[in-house]
């Protein structure tokens, strides 16, 4: 037990605002701890962590339904894809643009069937040219289920960060073991590399004025679409899924 109180003190006649709030910080300072916590040994660890039973129990396909149920959520569109028919998925979510903008590392398997003109970003695009491209096309470094976040890397697949706000439609193919249920897992994987430039995105760009009416593509891309790049089903399952809708 200590003797800890949340007295402030009182603000004298003549005194700045300046000055008090440096006499509540240096009251702050000198008031014994709540707790008894005084090494970083000590420290709780109680919150959720990488290796959380959570994330290593639940089931890869459920993990991605979270993630397809919170995007869509945010509004994104969602395609749900397999390997041999992601570059179809991918050339669809970008039948209605004209010209689009891709980092240099691409794989080219991505864009075979897109029928857009193709703009690979080698860094000398400013805002005002990259605005008048109608869509950027991206790969991902991880993707969050519980928030539903899609994190990008600044590398050759997830490009610089202009190319991903500016553009007002932006396709981010996730693929399958990209996806993740928590954040500390995210964090886990992105402190691999922790020197890279990251972006996190959670749905299209939408802010509210002072009159809560909502604003689109005012911090980033108004359109969002995700390509989820998910296995090939076993051959027992499709038959039987076959049989179904039979």
């Amino acid at each position: 037990m200590n003797d800890w109180n949340d007295a402030r003190p009182s603000r004298a006649p003549g005194m700045s605002a300046k000055e008090e709030i440096l006499a509540r910080v240096r009251t702050a300072l000198s008031a014994p701890r709540r707790d008894e916590v005084t090494t970083a040994e000590e420290v709780p660890r109680s919150y959720q962590r990488a290796d959380d039973k959570q994330e290593l129990r639940t089931a890869p396909e459920k993990v991605r339904g979270v993630l397809v149920q919170r995007l869509e959520d945010y509004t994104a569109i969602v395609h749900r894809t397999t390997p041999s028919k992601a570059p179809e998925a991918i050339a669809a979510a970008l039948a209605d643009a004209r010209t689009v903008v891709i980092p240099a590392a691409l794989p080219g398997t991505w864009t075979s069937e897109v029928e857009s003109e193709l703009i690979i970003d080698d860094g000398s695009a400013d805002p005002h040219e990259l605005d008048a491209i109608d869509a950027v096309l991206t790969g991902c470094h991880t993707a969050i289920a519980l928030t539903g976040t899609i994190v990008l890397r600044g590398d050759g697949r997830g490009g610089r960060r202009a190319i991903s706000l500016v553009p007002d439609h932006h396709v981010v193919v996730v693929e399958a073991d990209q996806v993740v249920l928590g954040v500390p897992k995210a964090i886990e994987r992105m402190s691999e590399d922790p020197r890279a430039a990251w972006t996190m995105i959670s749905g299209p760009s939408a802010t509210s004025d002072i009159e809560l009416e909502r604003v689109e593509g005012v911090h980033g891309p108004r359109r969002l679409e995700v390509v989820l790049i998910e296995p090939e089903p076993e051959p027992e399952a499709e038959a039987v899924e076959q049989e179904k809708t039979s």
